[in-house]
């Protein structure tokens, strides 16, 4: 039974080197070398294989266009490096046998196999990594767009009262026109305050849901294939098999496109906003 936490094959000092660690760095080499081919294959007249890489990237830039726009530019490369990235990730603990090559350890009398290769996704490490560098990648994307009144106005509402104070021209105005407005005037601080926790709430629980939701499919999956493997070795686990690259390539492109949507969220100006629900 695959176990929750990756196993340890190696230790570099007091560094442990996990197989899952030693997945990573063989799909970064894999992608590595496939941009390299890619690149040196550029031509006026593309052949049949820079025709169909073509298509691929084309297809998904228009994708990434219509829903971010004129974002899409700034966007679509981190969709494209997740999605890549996230794919070939999954699959690479799909390849037929690959849990095979290990090393055997021998523990209270029993044989136990340390797959050398696993799934890169199945470690809750690399899913949390990946979450949090989606999010940080978001939040200096937003800083960039906005400014830095603006991105903070979106967690820390009454920002820009304090920044209105600051200059000497406070923008707190107290409605007098009745008891309720009068009490309401001092009460709004209070919920944009309440609101604004919200969303620095909502940002941690973004990194949560991306990363357990990647690693809960891949682990499941993994568990799903290594039991139905140990039943029945023929045949039987092709149809789960197929499966499960089915569920690499959504897994990938959820992931994807959900950065994708924080990315357009948090760089559309609050006005904006407003303007699209009004509309």
């Amino acid at each position: 039974m695959a176990s929750f936490a990756p196993e340890v094959f190696l230790e570099v000092g007091k560094l442990p080197i996990t197989n899952t660690v030693l997945n990573t760095i063989i799909v970064d080499g894999f992608l590595l070398i496939l941009a390299l081919a890619v690149s040196r294959k550029v031509a006026l007249i593309p052949g049949k294989f820079m025709t169909g890489v073509e298509y691929v990237v084309g297809g998904l830039y228009s994708f990434t266009q219509s829903i971010a726009g004129e974002r899409a530019k700034q966007i679509f490369p981190f969709f494209m490096t997740f999605f890549l990235f996230i794919l070939v990730a999954n699959w690479s603990g799909l390849i037929p046998g690959i849990n095979t090559f290990g090393i055997i350890e021998h523990h209270d009398g029993k044989t136990h196999v340390v797959p050398l290769i696993r799934a890169t996704t199945s470690d809750l490490n690399t899913t949390l990594a990946l979450a949090i560098i989606s999010l940080t990648a978001t939040h200096i994307m937003s800083l960039r767009a906005l400014g830095l009144t603006e991105y903070l106005s979106r967690f820390i509402p009454f920002y820009p009262f304090i920044i209105s104070v600051l200059k000497g021209k406070p923008k707190f105005k107290l409605d007098t026109s009745g008891p309720i407005n009068l009490v309401m005037s001092f009460f709004n601080p209070l919920v944009l305050i309440f609101v604004g926790g919200l969303e620095l709430v909502s940002e941690f629980v973004k990194v949560v849901s991306l990363s357990f939701r990647l690693f809960g499919n891949i682990f499941a999956g993994e568990v799903v294939l290594e039991t139905v493997s140990g039943i029945f070795a023929f045949v039987f686990p092709l149809p789960f098999l197929l499966l499960e690259v089915v569920v690499g390539v959504v897994q990938a492109l959820v992931f994807a496109m959900l950065t994708m949507a924080f990315m357009i969220i948090l760089t559309t100006p609050h006005h904006e906003e407003s303007k699209e629900v009004s509309h």
